[in-house]
């Protein structure tokens, strides 16, 4: 069965999105973006004495460089900020990947973001979580203690996948969303796709397991915002925007949230014919 929404033209694809879709110049476009918004939500919670809560990837990453450098330059303090990672790879025995792997998302935030901002901004460890696979219903009760989660930041998987929430084509997408914080197998285009990405195509040392926060954890936050920049984002944000909501594509849940966003590139929205 052919998919017609895979061959709009960007002016198809930003006629009627079910998820809004906001067109920038280039990757630094939607990277500044997405850093940009981060900073001034914290600025905001912090001028009303509350705290901020964000869900985080690891993929995109591009988005780093640029907060680190808002907050150290603006000297944003991140006392009262909780940053809860969406996922982390691990090793066949279910424990976390070492943080010194190249692959650990704990490494790469520990490397690229908690020790590049400046000690007496940075917040203090315990608010930098990952799930944990000895203790799965931990942060399903943090974000309850905190008030829940003002932004999800994210990416899209080659099979519609937020965090490493894969396609469950037997779940209903109201089951799909009621999924929390787990362990799982991921699937081997996820693996090829991102062997690609930061193996150079050595998918037989990718990791084959993996922790990640649920979709009851994503779409309960009270905004979500994914960027998309990739060549093949061009099928998947497509498909995110115009495909039936269904657990065979995780990200068409997201149509029905009432505060969802995906920033895309101008590569992404001009389709080649």
């Amino acid at each position: 069965m052919r998919h017609e929404y895979y061959y709009y033209t960007k002016e198809e694809l930003l006629d009627a999105p079910k998820i809004p879709v906001v067109v920038m110049d280039d990757n630094a476009a939607v990277f500044e973006a997405m850093a940009q918004e981060m900073a001034e939500e914290i600025k905001r919670k912090n001028a009303l004495g509350e705290k901020t809560v964000f869900i985080c990837p690891v993929g995109p990453v591009g988005q780093y460089p640029y907060f680190v450098d808002i907050v150290n330059r603006e000297n944003i303090s991140l006392k009262d900020v909780w940053f809860i990672n969406m996922d982390e790879y691990l090793t066949d025995d279910k424990e976390w990947i070492d943080a010194s792997d190249r692959l650990s998302f704990r490494g790469f935030m520990d490397r690229t973001v908690y020790t590049k901002i400046r000690p007496e901004l940075v917040m203090p460890p315990q608010q930098r979580v990952f799930p944990d696979p000895h203790d799965l219903e931990h942060i399903q009760k943090l974000i309850k203690e905190l008030g829940g989660v003002d932004i999800c930041f994210g990416g899209i998987g080659i099979n519609g996948h937020v965090a490493f929430n894969e396609a469950q084509d037997e779940l209903t997408p109201e089951e799909f969303r009621n999924l929390h914080t787990r362990t799982l197998a991921i699937t081997r285009e996820t693996r090829t796709t991102n062997a690609i990405g930061d193996l150079n195509g050595a998918i037989d040392d990718m990791p084959r397991y993996c922790i990640t926060i649920g979709m009851n954890e994503i779409y309960g936050a009270r905004k979500i915002r994914l960027g998309c920049f990739r060549d093949w984002h061009r099928s998947v944000v497509r498909h995110a925007a115009y495909g039936e909501v269904s657990a065979h594509f995780p990200v068409t849940l997201l149509q029905e949230h009432p505060d969802a966003m995906i920033r895309i590139t101008e590569f992404v929205a001009d389709l080649p014919q």
